[in-house]
């Protein structure tokens, strides 16, 4: 998949861009804060329809402004394909393709793929479980729409329970309903959250230690809630029957997917207490780049790769294992941004073929030679 052209109005900084990209490497240069990441949030939006900070979509209108609008040409299975986005004050965002407006905007997720690394990555490995969960969802959502379709029905009665709970509800048979729809979405959740992390820790730890070295061990695995002490996972009926007195207390609900986790371990000890800033952004890099791989299997398409501020934190060693990682010719279209020109031209020197460079000041876009 290709992103040829991208229109963007009143997005976050960046009043009026219209940009041609290359089909592998686009390199976008300036300090913080001149709106090099916005770019790359438009991108994410048109695939997500959401900001991959998660801000409200009235933040991301421009200041002073009334409405927002990205609009991507794409080349998709080889076919020409469009999208429009807009966003005004005050009404539904809409999402245009090919021109018809989609009534469901579930419906588009995993239609085009992407990876996009961040600073805000750290809060992979060292933020709240929540975090890791949100990560599962997305990636998992894009080749498996029935998991999306689960995620949204759990959802719905794991809102009515937790009603019930605040309510203080004493109906058991409503309970047992509502647990029982539980039960039959988490099935599908956890399975597919399972099925993934087995998956993804193989080409996880080949991309850990073609960044780190052989020399230090990782691992990630799925941390179940309704897994007794001896690790084995009850069904969720059984397991919210047990825990309705407790959660009757707490007044919302203690186990299931919405708990669940990913352990994160270096050296066989909780990544985030033993890990430097560097082993933290070399693991969550590795965790991209292996989400990269998935998503190409299971697509059958190259979804883009957007790394924003990649380098940071890292040493001359890893920073030059991941220029010749990207370098590699089985990533398709990129889209990198840093502060220093001196990365950007060593990765373009390892690149074979077309390569586009801009200077970011302010929202304003201007091609390098």
């Amino acid at each position: 998949m290709e992103l040829r052209s991208l229109t963007l109005t009143n997005f976050k900084n960046i009043g009026e861009a219209s940009l041609d990209f290359s089909p592998k490497i686009n390199c976008f240069l300036g300090d913080n804060g001149m709106g090099k990441s916005n770019l790359l949030d438009a991108i994410h939006y048109l695939s997500f329809c959401r900001s991959f900070t998660g801000v409200a979509d009235t933040m991301v209108i421009r200041r002073g402004e009334d409405f927002a609008m990205a609009r991507g040409i794409y080349r998709r299975r080889g076919a020409d394909e469009e999208l429009q986005l807009g966003m005004q004050r005050g009404r539904r965002k809409s999402l245009k393709r090919a021109g018809k407006e989609y009534t469901r905007l579930a419906d588009h997720i995993g239609s085009f793929p992407i990876v996009m690394t961040a600073p805000s990555d750290t809060d992979l490995a060292r933020g709240a479980a929540e975090e890791r969960r949100r990560w599962m969802d997305m990636v998992i959502s894009q080749e498996n729409h029935r998991y999306l379709d689960a995620l949204m029905r759990y959802a719905t009665a794991l809102t009515q329970r937790n009603r019930m709970l605040r309510d203080a509800s004493s109906d058991s048979a409503l309970y047992e309903a509502v647990e029982l729809q539980m039960e039959m979405a988490a099935g599908v959740i956890t399975g597919a959250r399972k099925e993934w992390i087995d998956k993804l820790r193989t080409r996880f730890g080949a991309f850990y230690a073609a960044i780190a070295g052989e020399e230090e061990k990782v691992d990630l695995a799925y941390d179940d809630s309704t897994a007794s002490p001896d690790g084995i996972a009850a069904g969720l009926a059984d397991a919210l029957a047990r825990a309705r007195r407790r959660d009757e207390a707490m007044r919302h609900t203690t186990v299931g997917p919405h708990r669940d986790d990913i352990v994160m371990t270096l050296a066989d000890m909780p990544l985030r207490r033993t890990a430097s800033q560097g082993q933290t952004k070399t693991f969550t890099t590795a965790l991209r780049l292996a989400q990269y791989e998935f998503l190409r299997e299971a697509t059958g398409m190259r979804p883009l790769l957007l790394l924003d501020d990649i380098f940071d934190k890292l040493d001359s060693r890893r920073v030059e294992r991941i220029i010749q990682l990207v370098a590699r010719r089985d990533f398709g279209q990129i889209f990198i941004t840093d502060t220093n020109r001196k990365h950007l031209d060593e990765i373009v020197s390892h690149m074979a073929g077309d390569f586009r460079m801009w200077t970011v000041s302010d929202g304003i876009f201007t091609p390098e030679r």
